[in-house]
């Protein structure tokens, strides 16, 4: 049983776009709302974006720069923070939180497809040169 959960959260982790679409269908199948499907699979998700850009980061540069990762995390919530703070001068906790979570979800969707993409090309451009 425990190798069929590390199979499937392998995969997550490797295409996290299936992910997006099972959990997006499974919600949608459940509440019958399209909109609030999507918010709701968008925001479980995030994880796996993240955990896969670290994942090619270290697949294409064998290196890990989790810390990285982590800290352009945290420079993102301390500007919610910030930015929240000055327009509404109180901070609303949920409301920061959903924020900075749905922008993590932007920012780590678009740079997995980019580092897919680069990694496509790179390694085409080595195989090309190598043969």
């Amino acid at each position: 049983m425990s190798t069929i959960f590390s199979s499937v959260l392998t995969v997550f982790f490797a295409i996290p776009i299936i992910g997006t679409f099972l959990v997006f269908t499974v919600i949608k199948l459940t509440l019958k709302t399209t909109k609030k499907a999507l918010h709701m699979a968008l925001d479980y998700t995030t994880i796996f974006y993240i955990i896969s850009v670290h994942f090619l980061i270290v697949t294409l540069w064998d290196k890990s720069f989790f810390w990285l990762i982590i800290l352009v995390m945290l420079v993102i919530a301390m500007v919610f923070v910030f930015v929240h703070w000055k327009v509404k001068e109180e901070i609303i906790v949920k409301r920061v939180w959903k924020g900075f979570w749905r922008f993590n979800f932007i920012l780590f969707f678009f740079t997995y497809f980019v580092l897919t993409f680069y990694g496509l090309v790179s390694r085409a451009i080595t195989f090309s040169f190598s043969s």
